[in-house]
């Protein structure tokens, strides 16, 4: 059973006021071209501006791409091209002691990608060129204002004349120093968790025992990643140097780190990149000011450890342009709520990773003998005890990750769809599309919930393979359940 999905140009339906595009996005980051990305595909008027110029150069920190991430990109037709890039491995070793096995994970995708973030950010801008993003580089932002009905921008372009655009929505996903938060004047509190990280890319003499080391000495902690094609990438710290970014580093003072952190320096050589930053532990308060949003690390950062913040953004990502797409449409019975749903599903989800990035870190920093003791205690009992490492896992991956049902509808609403076999091929494959998924009997009429924001003539329609599974389910295009029926 299937029925026709309708994708097209849009009219905003909130709206009768013209405007330049339909949705602004300021940041071409991974967050930032998934949700252009999505929205285009949708049919929306998207325009992307990006303060850099375009073919910048992009030696970045991320490196590791997730599970939940890697199944967000094979609803979009794009995991098998990235998995091309890198290397997968089925197996991290946390300080020695702890094995997270993410074979146990629940998804086609049982692993972690290692592969640097311009891979993925490629794979996601010739997606949105392709599906008519326009694009805007070299244009910053300088200022924002919005009334009831659309948001204007003020922008400079590259040889800095002043440039207005309005839309009926924005989303700043512009990174840490978001010009779009400081123009709402919404406050990023937190602080510096770690100074002085130093990060390279080298080549190895001796091949690693593990493929992916996690380890801290007391005044040291260094992780050690391969990326497939003999490359590695390596971060370490060194409490006795805590100096400015600005300060050189060069590949000695990476191979001692390493050398107390690991052991051993595995003979690296050949550095392509070397660097040093920070890390800080900040939140938005609130990812929506009216008619303009905040995403990826415009809301949130936090400590390299667990590698989880480009998979953060790319989730903040995939719920919001859904959610913006069903909204300008006029398919939301209720739009400031489905909008407000953004911020109630998202702020936990980053609060959520501040903690458990912070939690590792501040394991890797462990200095005293009671403290490396109750680390090694807590590794030892994430190993013994299954169900532990399961929800450690569930949360580093984001598999587990999961959302309040919507009112008057009860679990498993609100929690991930598993890529289900069904008649019609495999649910990620029926995501594609950017719609959501009604999932039924074969042989019953497909029946909605009245608050289901979407339009029955978008519908993907799919049937069970077990015809005596009688449940009704209908999966929202980010892949969770909306709701379900028995």
């Amino acid at each position: 059973m299937r029925w026709p999905t309708v994708v097209g140009t849009l009219e905003a339906a909130v709206s009768t006021e013209k405007t330049d595009t339909q949705v602004l996005v300021v940041g071409a980051g991974p967050t930032g071209l998934l949700l252009a990305g999505d929205l285009a595909t949708a049919g929306v008027d998207v325009t992307l501006v990006e303060r850099r110029p375009r073919g910048f150069a992009n030696m970045t920190r991320a490196f590791g791409v997730h599970a939940r991430t890697l199944e967000q990109l094979d609803a979009r037709g794009l995991a098998d091209e990235l998995l091309a890039t890198g290397t997968t491995l089925p197996l991290a070793r946390l300080f020695g002691r702890f094995d997270l096995d993410l074979t146990r994970l629940p998804s086609r995708f049982n692993h972690l990608l290692v592969t640097p973030q311009y891979e993925v950010e490629r794979l996601l801008e010739r997606r949105a060129v392709a599906a008519g993003v326009t694009f805007r580089y070299g244009t910053e932002l300088r200022g924002l204002r919005q009334d009831a009905d659309t948001v204007t921008a003020e922008l400079t372009d590259p040889d800095g004349t002043p440039l207005t655009l309005t839309a009926h929505h924005l989303v700043g996903t512009d990174g840490v120093r978001s010009a779009v938060r400081t123009a709402l004047g919404v406050p990023f509190p937190g602080r510096a968790v770690i100074r002085s990280i130093v990060l390279a890319d080298v080549r190895l003499a001796e091949e690693p025992v593990d493929s992916f080391t996690v380890n801290g000495s007391g005044d040291t902690f260094a992780f050690l990643a391969p990326f497939g094609d003999g490359w590695y990438r390596v971060m370490g710290w060194n409490r006795t140097r805590q100096v400015a970014d600005s300060e050189p580093v060069d590949l000695d003072e990476v191979r001692e780190i390493a050398r107390r952190a690991l052991g051993t320096d595995l003979g690296m050589h050949d550095p392509r990149w070397i660097s040093r930053f920070h890390s800080d532990e900040r939140q938005a308060p609130t990812y929506r000011v009216g008619r303009v949003f905040l995403a990826g690390d415009a809301a949130h950062v936090h400590s390299p450890a667990g590698g989880q913040g480009m998979n953060t953004g790319l989730q903040d990502a995939a719920n919001l342009s859904w959610k913006l797409t069903a909204v300008l449409r006029g398919d939301a019975p209720d739009p400031e709520a489905l909008l407000d749903s953004y911020q109630s599903e998202r702020h936990p989800v980053g609060t959520m990773v501040l903690r458990s990035s912070g939690a590792i870190v501040r394991l890797a920093m462990a200095r005293t003998p009671l403290t490396r003791a109750a680390r090694s205690l807590a590794a030892r009992a994430l190993n013994a005890i299954r169900p532990a490492s399961a929800r450690a896992m569930g949360m580093i991956s984001g598999i587990g990750i999961a959302y309040a049902p919507p009112a008057g509808s009860a679990r498993p609403a609100g929690r991930r769809a598993p890529d289900l076999r069904l008649r019609e091929g495999r649910l990620y494959e029926l995501l594609r599309g950017g719609e959501f998924v009604l999932i039924a009997p074969e042989g019953e009429p497909p029946a909605l919930p009245p608050t289901a924001p979407v339009s029955p003539d978008r519908l993907i329609g799919a049937t069970w393979t077990d015809p005596a599974r009688r449940t009704t389910v209908l999966v929202r295009p980010d892949g969770y359940v909306h709701w379900t029926s028995h």
